[in-house]
């Protein structure tokens, strides 16, 4: 495989696969360099030292479909990973509709909770950023709202974090429910990231729910979305594909030092990890008419105390979210608290209060307060 900085685009071509009827294409790099790339306008200076760590080699039972396979089947999708003599980092986007499992997906990848999780539409209300050490390398993920039409300032806004998001990175996960018939809101994302210039690397999630076959056939449906760099079949719940899809992905890494100290995460302030926590559980607990209406701002963290309001936009979803008897706030704290501890490493009360504030999505003042 080419190195993306030297690459040039070049027309598709079809060949016949080895088992399973999946096919793959000719190399479909960019004429970007590396040297005139901008960088993510939040982008924290470079740690002085690059991280370092161990990357498991462990074999697993899917295998990357890469753009210059001649042959690939279920059982072996013409695998490559990259070497690389000094270390490397950069910055990865994955990009998705909603619910295909991007967060589930950087969680893995990155081997500890970045984003919170739900199957909820809009969980992801903001650019999440994960961070994944290997051995030279530093991968920085950075988890998208899904794409959708704007209906509203906060739908904007995660709109505006997905364009501007996708202008400067050096690769992009294209991730899709590989337990869904691939649609037009997966043609609609996939027009955007193609058009962004960056490597695009097909993810099919979720193949832990699918036979072979659907495999098969899924792959065949996703190679015709663009002139991918590469496809990985993974399953982001079990872990099934995702050591060789963290592989391909450094190798899309210019060289460089870290960006962030070893250990660190993400950079998301405990505040913002604390609310998230918190309307996670706001989000697993609740019904439909909830989800897209909550949200939550931590007040103050104490040494023995957390306190966070959970702001919704009507009485009755206030009355939603207390329960009957306060039984869902304190159901919700409960789930709540267990992680939040774990992010501050000690044990702390958590107060919870629900307030009601009208159409706080068109509040622009609001949005910018919460930081979305």
């Amino acid at each position: 495989m080419s190195s993306p900085a030297s690459t040039s685009r070049t027309p598709r071509t079809r060949s016949a696969c080895a088992q399973k009827g999946a096919r793959s294409r000719a190399p479909s790099p960019r004429g970007r360099g590396r040297g005139a790339s901008k960088r993510l306008p939040s982008r924290p200076h470079r740690a002085g030292a690059a991280a370092s760590g161990s990357s498991s080699s462990a074999s697993t039972g899917l295998h990357s479909c890469t753009t210059e396979s001649s042959a690939c089947g279920l059982r072996r999708i013409s695998s490559q990973t990259r070497s690389f003599s000094d270390v490397r980092s950069g910055f990865v986007a994955v990009a998705g509709r909603p619910n295909v499992g991007k967060s589930t997906l950087v969680n893995s990848i990155c081997g500890g909770k970045v984003a919170i999780v739900s199957d909820k539409p809009q969980t992801t209300r903001r650019r999440i950023t994960g961070v994944a050490n290997g051995d030279g390398y530093q991968l920085v993920l950075v988890d998208l709202p899904g794409f959708q039409r704007p209906r509203d300032p906060l739908t904007e806004h995660m709109q505006r974090t997905v364009d501007a998001s996708l202008e400067d990175v050096d690769g992009v996960v294209l991730a899709l429910a590989g337990d869904e018939k691939i649609g037009a809101g997966d043609r609609f994302v996939a027009r955007r990231v193609f058009g962004a210039g960056a490597p695009v690397v097909i993810v099919l999630n979720k193949v832990d729910r699918m036979t072979p076959a659907d495999i098969a056939a899924q792959i065949e449906a996703a190679s015709w979305l663009g002139e991918f760099h590469a496809l990985h079949p993974v399953s982001a719940k079990t872990g099934e594909g995702v050591e060789a899809l963290r592989a391909e992905l450094a190798g899309l890494l210019p060289a460089g030092p870290a960006y962030f100290p070893r250990g660190e995460l993400t950079d998301l302030s405990v505040e913002v990890r604390i609310a998230e926590l918190v309307r996670e559980q706001a989000l697993a607990l609740t019904r439909d008419e909830v989800p897209h209406a909550v949200t939550v701002e931590v007040e103050e963290i104490a040494d023995e105390r957390v306190t966070a309001v959970l702001y919704v936009e009507t009485e009755s979803q206030k009355g939603i979210l207390v329960g009957k008897a306060g039984r869902m706030i304190k159901a919700i704290g409960s789930q709540a608290r267990p992680e939040i501890e774990l992010v501050l490493g000690r044990e702390v009360f958590l107060e919870l209060r629900v307030k009601v504030r009208p159409k706080w999505r068109r509040d622009e003042a609001m949005l910018e307060r919460l930081g979305i």
